[in-house]
């Protein structure tokens, strides 16, 4: 490999280890980590009050990658990206310390790779191409200067392995930490695929890790850090960008990634559509080491994988006739709503247990 291209360490289950070069999409059993090469490595000392407004913002735009898409990146008043399609995908969160990440579970670049992860996986299940990335940024001014740097390595690698680059953004002081991105996409003449396009007949297909992010919180919060696959899934979820984008072409009618549970994700394309969706439990898969993990702790691992989000897999409703690649998963139907709201059941009944994501719920 040329001078400056990063490595990628593909980890797949059983141990296996290898480094390949340029982006590498996770299939169903294998799971992707690309570290930067200053990752844990930096060599930065003092604080970023120390280091200043602007010498903050140099040292983190100098760090950036660009692509084809980028005509203009950071540095100027804006950053100007190319929109062939003359249509944009437009996605944004915020993800505040101590709600959504804690600096004693996550590193920096931990929280870089899932703030972009989650954002660039809104975009693919629209059916779009990830293209840009923006940052806002608060930061007290006590924080050591490596923090914010080694965060915007693990945003700048998200976005490469999603073919994206970080075009620009805003650094201010505050008391706390808050990680606010914006993600950007390109349709490429398809037709955005939206929540509310199921239609009775379809089936309900997912791709991509599920209640993998649940479990490792589940393992954080009682103070362990192994099994070690599942505490990686929640610091870095492995969303399967390319299955939104394929999706789309193979004439998905709707699609969503899961970010607050699939059973409440499904919900807003059951609502979006005026539909009902039954997902059968017999189909759902549940990795043997995640039922280990449930029965240590207590919890019905089916819990995490209905209900827990974060996991950012991709879930999509097809014609029937409708031929999937291996990678997708049958897992329900779509049926015509029964006069009254609509619902997602489990094996024809209603899941009864709490469970999915509010930010204003009781347990938020």
């Amino acid at each position: 490999m040329g001078k400056g291209t990063p490595r990628y360490r593909v980890a797949v289950r059983g141990g296996e280890t290898r480094a390949v070069p340029g982006p590498r999409i996770a299939g169903k059993h294998t799971r992707l980590r690309v570290r930067g090469a200053t990752e844990g490595e930096l060599d930065m000392k003092g604080t970023v009050g120390e280091l200043g407004e602007f010498g903050l913002i140099r040292e983190l735009t100098s760090r950036l990658t660009s692509t084809p898409a980028v005509l203009l990146g950071p540095g100027d008043d804006a950053a100007v990206v190319a929109a062939p399609d003359r249509r944009v995908v437009a996605t944004t969160d915020v993800l505040l310390e101590g709600r959504h990440f804690r600096r004693d579970w996550s590193t920096a670049y931990d929280v870089g790779r899932k703030s972009a992860a989650q954002n660039l996986a809104d975009i693919a299940a629209m059916g779009a191409v990830p293209t840009a990335v923006l940052l806002g940024l608060v930061v007290p001014a006590d924080l050591p200067a490596t923090w914010p740097v080694e965060l915007m390595d693990g945003i700048r690698d998200e976005c490469h392995v999603a073919g994206a680059a970080v075009v620009g953004g805003d650094v201010v002081r505050g008391d706390g930490i808050t990680v606010a991105i914006t993600a950007l996409g390109d349709l490429r003449s398809r037709t955005a695929v939206t929540r509310s396009g199921a239609r009775a007949g379809d089936v309900v297909a997912v791709t991509g890790w599920l209640g993998w992010s649940a479990a490792g919180y589940a393992v954080l919060s009682r103070g362990f850090r192994s099994p070690r696959a599942f505490v990686e899934a929640h610091r870095r979820p492995e969303p399967p960008y390319h299955a939104g984008p394929a999706a789309a072409e193979l004439g998905a009618t709707s699609m969503t990634d899961i970010s607050d549970g699939l059973v409440a994700d499904l919900g807003h394309v059951a609502a979006a559509s005026g539909v009902d969706i039954d997902l059968r439990s017999a189909d759902i898969d549940v990795p043997a080491q995640m039922a280990d993990i449930g029965q240590a702790v207590g919890v019905d691992p089916l819990h995490w994988v209905l209900t827990g989000g974060e996991d950012h897999a991709i879930v999509a409703t097809f014609p029937r006739d409708v031929k999937l690649p291996a990678r997708w998963r049958v897992i329900g139907r779509v049926g015509a709503q029964a006069g009254r709201a609509p619902q997602v059941t489990v094996d024809g009944a209603p899941w009864e247990k709490a469970g999915g994501w509010d930010h204003f719920g009781k347990d938020a």
